[in-house]
């Protein structure tokens, strides 16, 4: 089996992981196979192919990564992609960590508390979601 049919061989098998968990990284690596397979095609050597490969498999991947930390949500954003965002709480009592186990959609979470709030007993609005912790700010 030639080079060029190893290389495009890569790319599918690259392609279809990437179409199993869609994080878009493995199809930048794919594009990188894709292009060592256009440089065996014409004729370069290994040494060319593996750098084309990794040329544009990296440059592809970074710049995705970059793209992604750039793309900045609003608020609104955020709410619609997280539901729980507003909803409300009680808390009953807040242990010695600054954390409280509440109960939210019939499941019990770990809440932590949001910058400068204090931590009393009471009704209190999902803010934010940090992992798989609610933040919570007084109402």
């Amino acid at each position: 089996m030639g080079s060029a049919t190893m290389w495009w061989v890569l790319a599918g098998v690259l392609v279809a992981l990437e179409l199993v968990t869609g994080t878009f990284y493995l199809l930048m690596l794919g594009l990188g196979a894709v292009a060592a397979a256009l440089a065996a095609l014409a004729g370069y050597d290994l040494n060319t192919q593996l750098v084309s490969a990794a040329t544009v498999g990296g440059l592809g991947a970074v710049l995705l990564g970059q793209w992604r930390k750039r793309q900045s949500s609003t608020p609104q954003e955020a709410q619609d992609q997280h539901l729980d965002l507003g909803a409300t709480v009680q808390v009953d009592a807040w242990d010695t960590q600054g954390t409280a186990q509440v109960k939210h959609r019939g499941a019990a979470w770990t809440a932590v508390l949001a910058p400068g709030q204090t931590a009393t007993p009471g009704l209190y609005r999902i803010q934010a979601m940090a992992g798989n912790r609610l933040v919570l700010e007084k109402i």
